[in-house]
């Protein structure tokens, strides 16, 4: 895989300009980079009241988000610019707790397309952390 970024510091710092400041979904979440590196990507965001259902869990739209967006920054930490293809997602246990936590993982790259895979985890400081979903993309350079 080919070096996109001089550090994990500049891709997340890239990447909170771009990815997050620039998007006005995930500005409004409040998604958070951790590590957007050589194929590799981590994303947290603090949950509230306003992004659960009625069981109060976490919104399956914002479980696939944080699925989508783990695919998306690990693919462009390899690619360069990028928009999602397609993804599936499997929801295993209710996302709830203080954060959801998601991590990429880039499968196959390419020049056309990118396969990347996707673990979204619900946490809650001081317990387990639970798996909520897996997910796989295909992600489309576009840069």
């Amino acid at each position: 895989m080919a070096e996109r970024f001089a550090s994990n510091e500049d891709a997340v710092a890239y990447m909170r300009e771009v990815a997050v400041a620039r998007s006005g979904f995930s500005r409004f979440l409040g998604v958070e980079p951790v590590r957007v590196w050589r194929g590799e990507s981590e994303l947290t965001l603090a949950m509230r009241d306003e992004l659960t259902q009625h069981h109060g869990f976490a919104h399956g739209a914002i479980v696939g988000l944080m699925a989508d967006n783990a695919c998306a920054w690990a693919a462009a930490s390899v690619a360069g610019d990028v928009v999602t293809g397609s993804y599936s997602i499997n929801f295993l246990s209710p996302a709830r707790g203080e954060r959801l936590r998601a991590k990429g993982v880039v499968v196959k790259p390419g020049r056309r397309q990118v396969v990347v895979r996707a673990d979204v985890w619900a946490e809650t400081d001081g317990a387990d952390p639970v798996l909520a979903a897996v997910a796989q993309a295909t992600v489309v350079p576009v840069g």
